[in-house]
């Protein structure tokens, strides 16, 4: 899976799928499982699942490529056939240069060994020779901040040192491509901001790497491109806002119960609604009372006079709870063209706790043409303290004559 000339790109992934067998579960007696042998010698009874299919994708030359998707999407399936500790079904993939990878928890670890014998053995296990690891173990052993235990057996690390040795010894060789599966999940905040700055620093020297991440707002500022996994295929690959966008959207779908619709005559399209906190942070979930920011981005093909952008909120089973738009605001939009952007702020949510549904459109001043309408295409949670019945709180008070 490696070799090529140094001017083609470091990743070629080509009509790649990996199907697994699996075993039926459960207790069968020795009788039973003599029948299936009989009834089925080459176990075809076992079931397949395909956990990739038609995976395409390049990756050029000091790029930083994200991959995001749902559990068991098949990202960390795509990262194990990329470090060729499996194999594809299917396709092709060809990577250029020296490999390094943090796939796992202790990956590659022996739990008996020292910390110290352990990098050794991953060093001779990427071909680097004893020398070449003795040269570059002091600065191994300082990244991870092990100094104290790097001669103790790894089976007493907790799972934040082995995370850290794991890290540094994948960074430290000094790899042509470097491919990390949820190291920002463990460790604390000091050694994820260290994390970070040596990303940088790689991505600075020209390098390669391929990062699985469900924290999306870090995956977003450090990659180039993201490749969106869903199912098991690629669902989006491009532009870190336009992809993350697209996941949430997903995401969100899938929590909207069925309810959601797309339509519209396709003058003007909304490209994706990001919705996020007071500060700008993406976000889904929120407290009764804090403000929710909807960045809607919108791309119009032709020049469109006096456009009317709106919005609706809508129940768990899609019942309006509350609407309205640029127009009925007083929001005077006298033209749009081409790509750009418009931002919904709801101030103060007042709704009780539950999942709830958003709607938008584009559509004409006279509301006789709907450029496109996406009815309860997104979701959010709300968080509320209080009790009562209903989706809103109103203030209220009793008074009780004396």
């Amino acid at each position: 899976m490696s070799g090529a000339s140094n001017q083609s790109p470091p990743i070629v992934v080509e009509q790649v799928g990996k199907r697994f067998r699996l075993r039926r579960s459960g207790t069968r007696s020795l009788k039973s499982a003599f029948l299936d042998i009989l009834r089925s010698p080459r176990g075809a009874r076992r079931e397949t699942f395909w956990a990739l299919q038609d995976i395409n994708f390049t990756v050029n030359r000091g790029e930083t490529l994200g991959i995001v998707g749902a559990n068991g999407a098949g990202k960390s399936t795509l990262l194990s056939l990329l470090a060729g500790t499996k194999v594809p079904t299917t396709g092709r993939i060809q990577t250029t240069g020296t490999v390094s990878s943090l796939l796992e928890l202790g990956a590659g670890f022996h739990p008996d060994l020292s910390g110290r014998e352990n990098v050794f053995l991953a060093g001779a296990i990427m071909g680097l020779s004893r020398r070449q690891m003795r040269a570059r173990f002091d600065a191994i052993v300082e990244f991870a901040g092990l100094h104290d235990f790097i001669d103790q057996p790894v089976k007493h690390y907790s799972s934040g040192m082995y995370v850290r040795l794991g890290f540094a010894v994948a960074v430290e060789v000094d790899p042509d491509i470097l491919l990390i599966d949820e190291v920002l999940a463990v460790g604390d905040e000091n050694f994820q901001k260290k994390c970070l700055r040596k990303m940088e620093d790689f991505r600075r020297a020209g390098k390669t790497m391929l990062i699985i991440s469900h924290d999306l707002g870090t995956i977003q500022s450090i990659s180039d491109r993201i490749l969106f996994l869903q199912d098991g295929r690629v669902a989006g690959l491009g532009a870190p806002d336009e992809v993350v966008g697209r996941y949430r959207a997903a995401a969100r779908a899938r929590q909207t119960g069925g309810h959601e619709r797309e339509w519209g005559t396709g003058e003007a399209s909304i490209q994706t609604v990001i919705t996020e906190d007071a500060d700008g942070r993406p976000a889904d979930t929120f407290q009764a009372g804090d403000t929710l920011r909807c960045r809607i981005r919108y791309q119009a093909h032709q020049r469109i006079e006096n456009p009317v952008f709106g919005f609706a909120v809508a129940d768990a089973s899609a019942r309006v709870v509350f609407g309205s738009n640029t127009q009925i605001g007083g929001v005077n939009i006298p033209a749009i063209e081409g790509e750009g952007e418009i931002t919904l702020v709801l101030q103060d949510i007042p709704f009780g706790s539950g999942n709830y549904l958003l709607s938008f459109s584009l559509h004409s001043a006279d509301h006789r043409t709907n450029y496109h309408r996406l009815d309860h295409y997104f979701s959010i949670s709300v968080v509320n303290p209080d009790s009562f019945e209903g989706v809103c709180r109103i203030p209220t008070r009793w008074e009780v004559p004396t």
